[in-house]
């Protein structure tokens, strides 16, 4: 992961917004983890169906949108079953915020 490659991922408005979305799932996406058995908890992490939903893109788009996101390393995923869950990951975050601070 490079700066770069951040910017480049943040570069689009769709997935700009999921990574705001992210930042308080249970508020953007009420039915996170709707398929998960009580038992098993990804804390944060929303299902790519859900993403969907809400940014009403072909499923494909989306997928494609998350996975440049999860090579940036702004993104985690968890995959349950049939099921990938998404959640953001705060250490890249704050990398690249101390970046913009320091460097720029």
């Amino acid at each position: 992961m490079t700066e770069i490659d951040i910017f480049k991922a943040l570069s689009n408005e769709t997935r700009l917004n999921i990574l705001k979305w992210l930042r308080e799932p249970e508020k953007n996406f009420p039915q996170q983890q709707a398929h998960l058995p009580k038992e098993v908890s990804i804390k944060g992490g929303v299902c790519v169906g859900d993403i969907h939903d809400k940014v009403n893109l072909s499923q494909s788009t989306v997928s494609h949108y998350l996975s440049i996101m999860q090579k940036a390393g702004l993104l985690e995923a968890v995959r349950y079953g049939q099921w990938t869950y998404y959640r953001r990951n705060e250490d890249t975050i704050k990398k690249i915020a101390k970046f913009l601070d320091e460097e720029i």
